[in-house]
């Protein structure tokens, strides 16, 4: 016997295979869905089906676009000499939210993994040259994750465009500001020790 009424298990099975959603986080959210009035659960179906039917990938850096081009790509006062490279479209708005950044971006749809079959041809790397062959990039910006893969990633870019006369930079890593050292783990303070600068 079903532990709940069958249409309500369906939508608990539903939140489920959302990553980070367990069980008992998915019958917290189907029971929210049932007590909010039918106009709130329209609302939420209704955006689903739209991020479905309307949302692609630009054609120029591979963001997250509503359009043939993305926000970014559009910006006619971005800086198109400085391209920074990330590995998927939730990593630009960090950089996006300090307001410091106002060059192109180029995704690569993930990381080179070879436990995971991803090797160089399965990213969009072939995009990024194409887009370096055009003349106006003068700087990559490696903004990979500080993860084995992520430096796998940028040692792989950085060898693969340095012989093509750009300035090739990577994001520094280290001690996160209001952290305190005694929590920090060796890699954390050698990365920060590696990438220091004159004060």
């Amino acid at each position: 016997m079903p532990d709940f009424a069958e249409p309500l298990q369906r939508l608990i099975d539903e939140f489920r295979r959302l990553p980070g959603i367990g069980q008992k986080s998915a019958q917290r959210l189907a029971f929210h869905v049932l007590r909010s009035p039918r106009e709130n659960a329209a609302r939420l179906a209704a955006a689903l089906v739209d991020v479905k039917d309307n949302l692609g990938i630009c054609a120029e850096c591979n963001n997250i676009s509503d359009a043939e081009l993305c926000p970014y790509c559009r910006d006619p006062h971005r800086d198109r000499s400085q391209i920074c490279v990330v590995e998927e479209p939730h990593n630009i708005l960090p950089i996006e939210t300090t307001r410091t950044f106002e060059g192109l971006y180029h995704v690569l749809g993930g990381s080179i993994s070879p436990l995971r079959g991803v090797g160089p041809e399965q990213l969009k790397i072939k995009g990024l040259l194409d887009r370096i062959a055009q003349g106006d990039a003068k700087e990559i910006i490696l903004a990979t994750n500080p993860t084995v893969e992520g430096e796998a990633t940028a040692a792989y870019l950085s060898r693969l465009l340095k012989p093509l006369g750009l300035k090739v930079t990577r994001i520094a890593m280290g001690i996160p500001v209001g952290s305190d050292l005694e929590f920090s783990d060796e890699v954390t303070i050698s990365k920060s020790l590696e990438n220091r600068r004159e004060m």
